[in-house]
């Protein structure tokens, strides 16, 4: 049974907020004020750049705080004179203390992009990917001072399969997410009221993605290889070092025969892609992208490079890429 709309402070930063910020914007729900991240120094020229939030928030006329913490008693003052309802948190990037989870009337609430508890942290889309699990999906969350531990109000689940990037994984949940999220602020006195605790013995980290990751280990099996590409993809993208080039590897499939050559070594090239000999399998380059190119499908990149991943060529050891 739907409530009386709600007074909406949201905090949220990246595009999968901004999904959830408009969806809010959109509903009976008034949204009071918005916190984002700090613009942050982006692209090649390194020029300060607004948070996907804080476009949405701009434009809509909102109220709009960019606090560097949440920790001065001045922030903490300022963000309870909104008189929130409740606090919605997307992707937001800094720690709620104590007085900020307890400012609102119903407390804060979180969108997390994993169904939890599995995979609680930073990157559980592409964690989710490059485990290998089959499904994900999104979970609103009454927050506590743990990290991603609260009692869990409403889950959607979505299918993962070998086709599945990380960005298309995050376009699927940002779909799943703001319905979802307006189900719940619909009756939120009751979806709290049936809150059901996490069982912390299947919790799972999903630690921050690291650049250095995007190195492929051509020991580990193909289908290991599969699904890190895919989890990396579109940040920060796979790479391996063949003669002297860092070549990038967008999107991969595992074939499961046999082979008896090196790790790295080129077995073949040709318009199926560019096949890789793996601790196990082999790995077939679909999309690549060379130094200064653009991503192209391998048989485009073939017409003109074909000589440079001719069979019998090998790519560097993870370890060496890594550094190059």
């Amino acid at each position: 049974m739907a409530n009386a709309p709600l007074r909406v402070l949201f905090a949220g930063t990246p595009d999968f907020a901004a999904h959830h910020l408009q969806a809010l914007l959109d509903s009976p729900h008034q949204v009071v004020g918005v916190y984002t991240q700090p613009d942050r120094p982006a692209g090649r020229g390194k020029k300060l750049q607004a948070s996907p939030v804080k476009q949405l928030a701009l434009q809509a006329g909102l109220p709009l705080r960019q606090p560097v913490s949440l920790r001065t008693p001045e922030t903490q003052a300022e963000l309870a004179a909104f008189a929130a309802d409740v606090m919605v948190v997307v992707a937001y990037g800094l720690i709620l203390p104590q007085v900020i989870l307890d400012a609102p009337r119903w407390g804060c609430l979180n969108v997390h992009a994993s169904l939890l508890p599995r995979w609680r942290g930073a990157a559980p889309i592409q964690r989710a990917i490059q485990a290998g699990d089959t499904e994900s999906g999104v979970t609103i969350m009454q927050m506590d001072a743990g990290l991603d531990t609260g009692a869990m109000l409403a889950t959607a689940r979505c299918p993962i399969d070998s086709a599945t990037s990380a960005a298309v994984l995050h376009d699927r949940l940002a779909e799943l997410g703001p319905p979802l999220l307006l189900q719940v602020l619909n009756d939120l006195p009751g979806y709290l009221q049936a809150g059901v605790a996490q069982d912390d013995s299947l919790a799972t980290y999903a630690r921050k993605i690291e650049k250095a990751e995007g190195a492929l280990d051509w020991r580990q099996s193909a289908a290991e290889l599969a699904r890190q590409v895919a989890a990396f993809n579109p940040f920060p993208v796979c790479f391996a070092v063949l003669n002297g080039e860092r070549v990038r590897i967008w999107t991969a499939s595992a074939v499961s025969e046999a082979t008896h050559a090196a790790p790295g070594t080129i077995l073949s090239a040709d318009r199926e892609g560019v096949q890789v000999a793996c601790g196990n399998g082999s790995l077939r380059l679909l999309t690549l992208q060379l130094p200064g190119g653009r991503a192209l499908p391998a048989a485009d990149l073939l017409n003109a490079q074909s000589a440079q991943f001719a069979p019998g060529a090998c790519f560097q050891p993870a370890a060496e890429a890594a550094t190059s």
